[in-house]
């Protein structure tokens, strides 16, 4: 349970309070069997102060406005991580038949203008190859910026941290992600956390396959190329025989299964069910599949072989051809053996976005640098966000660059990425950082002074204290810590801490000392992640 004062948010004026239950932490909200795999309906009643509106995870809700009670009731049952509430100076604008979007009255208009209409584009796109949406309404709720994951798929009321309202194609696919939630983790759960690819490979899944229906293949294939791409860097930084890398991955007894999450249950899940739609030869076939298996198993939980017998059983002729067995490819390696997922999609489709970036890319890093001129003439305002990201990403891979280099490419985009939203920004940044390229270092810091959440902190932090600029990172952090929830303060103060004396006590009376929330850092816990920064994780929920 997140409390804030009024400070921790946009408007200043109120506090705020959230849960967030993924992947055991509503033990510490309410009395709890916390497991996936035992589902039930919950009905709730909250008292609030006047003014402090209050919303939950729930189909049925009232307000007693005399008394500043609110009833909820969850029709349909739920694993208790889908449980969730969140109060505060929160007003709503309806943008659907079914859909309204809630936030801070100051953010409104911008969520309006960002989400009007569309979502029930996705809706629509996600019915007709799922089957019915059962929840009822599909509602968004704008968290301020404390929220430590980027989204999480509550049933009828998605959470989304608002500072992804300015990154237009993060937000589209954010939102499809947690849509495609509706049928694959809310209707249909992993009964373990130590099977998460069951929601977040085939959400994966549906997520792209509704984008390549209401954005086309090509913008599908970028959004895939660009998350792939973070998954070999961060399996380069974890090892391919870490075992954290199975889609099966072992629990041992203490570990809180926010650890496991990482890059392989989203990725290394897509790519497994990917090739299960490629066995059918046509993926609509696959669509069919996927909607009996929703109608099956609907509010119940599963293993994974459930998925597979059922998917083995509805195309018996693959069953015939023991396609499970098939050599390199097997079903079970596809499950236990770590490292890169088996197989992986063709993106050539997607081809005309990103043979650009590519291109780009060996202009900038092919020596002698004798192509600037030809590099200088691109416009990174005319590309799409994961085009640029894309870009970016592979620079800082490839960092530390000749100082010429970093030098000629502040020269030609420095001044274009200023006007860019906060995902290529803060990649750009940690180009400058990884480079020390002092010339843009000012705007690290200004950066930093007006971001507060985890997301857009932690990397520049950690890349600040591995390479030379460490009493510069001390120094904005001290400037800046009032402005970030105790638990972003704490978590930003053991970075600062590693190799030095420990850094002065800051009050965090508010947060208790067992904070299970600390260590979702995007749902990957730095337990896991070492020194994998949160730009190689940034997934939604």
């Amino acid at each position: 349970i997140w409390w804030l004062d009024p400070e921790l948010t946009y408007g200043n004026a109120k506090p705020f309070v959230f849960t967030q239950g993924h992947s055991v932490c509503n033990r510490s909200f309410f009395p709890c069997f916390d497991t996936p795999a035992v589902k039930c309906t919950y009905s709730a009643t909250v008292k609030a102060p006047a003014g402090i509106q209050v919303l939950m995870s729930a189909t049925q809700s009232s307000y007693l406005e005399e008394e500043g009670v609110y009833q909820f009731y969850m029709e349909y049952p739920v694993p208790a991580y889908l449980v969730a509430l969140v109060a505060g100076d929160l007003i709503h604008a309806d943008i659907g038949p079914r859909s309204r979007v809630w936030a801070e009255p100051c953010l409104l208009p911008t969520a309006i203008s960002k989400l009007s209409g569309i979502v029930e584009r996705w809706l629509t796109a996600a019915e007709s190859l799922y089957g019915p949406y059962i929840w009822g309404r599909y509602d968004i709720v704008f968290l301020p910026p404390s929220f430590p994951i980027v989204a999480m798929e509550n049933p009828c009321l998605t959470f989304i941290i608002s500072s992804i309202l300015e990154s237009d194609e993060f937000l589209i696919i954010d939102v499809i992600h947690e849509v495609a939630h509706s049928w694959f983790g809310n209707a249909v759960t992993n009964a373990t956390w130590e099977e998460m690819w069951l929601s977040e490979g085939l959400a994966t899944y549906a997520q792209r396959r509704i984008t390549t229906e209401t954005y086309g293949a090509a913008f599908t294939c970028l959004e895939t190329a660009f998350r792939l791409d973070a998954l070999h860097r961060q399996m380069k930084l974890l090892g391919e025989d870490n075992p954290v890398s199975k889609l099966q991955v072992k629990l041992e007894p203490g570990v809180n299964p926010s650890n496991l999450m990482n890059l392989f249950t989203y990725e290394k899940g897509y790519c497994f069910v990917y090739y299960l739609s490629q066995l059918c030869g046509d993926p609509k076939h696959f669509d069919s599949f996927l909607r009996a298996y929703i109608e099956k198993y609907k509010f119940t939980s599963v293993v994974a072989q459930d998925l597979l017998d059922s998917f083995l059983n509805f195309f018996p002729e693959l069953k015939e051809q023991c396609v499970e067995s098939k050599a390199g490819l097997e079903f079970e390696r596809w499950l236990n053996a770590t490292g890169p997922p088996l197989a992986e999609p063709d993106l050539s489709q997607g081809s005309s976005l990103t043979r650009p970036v590519e291109t780009l890319f060996k202009l900038w890093t092919t020596e002698p640098l004798d192509s600037v001129a030809a590099a200088s003439s691109v416009d990174l305002t005319k590309w799409r966000t994961f085009q640029t990201v894309l870009f970016l990403d592979r620079l800082l891979d490839g960092s530390p660059l000749p100082h010429e280099v970093i030098k000629k490419l502040s020269e030609c985009y420095s001044s274009q990425l200023d006007s860019m939203n906060a995902e290529i920004r803060i990649r750009w940044l940690q180009i400058v950082v990884r480079n020390d390229y002092y010339p843009d270092l000012y705007k690290v810091r200004r950066f930093l002074e007006n971001q507060m959440s985890r997301m857009y902190t932690i990397p520049l932090y950690e890349d600040l204290c591995t390479g030379t600029l460490k009493s510069f990172a001390l120094e904005i952090f001290y400037q800046t810590q009032n402005q970030l929830h105790p638990n972003l303060r704490k978590t930003i103060q053991q970075i600062l801490s590693q190799g030095l004396n420990p850094l002065p006590a800051i009050d965090t009376t508010a947060v208790t000392t067992d904070t299970p929330a600390m260590v979702l850092e995007d749902k990957v816990s730095e337990a896991t992640n070492g020194a994998i920064s949160l730009r190689d994780v940034n997934v939604s929920a």
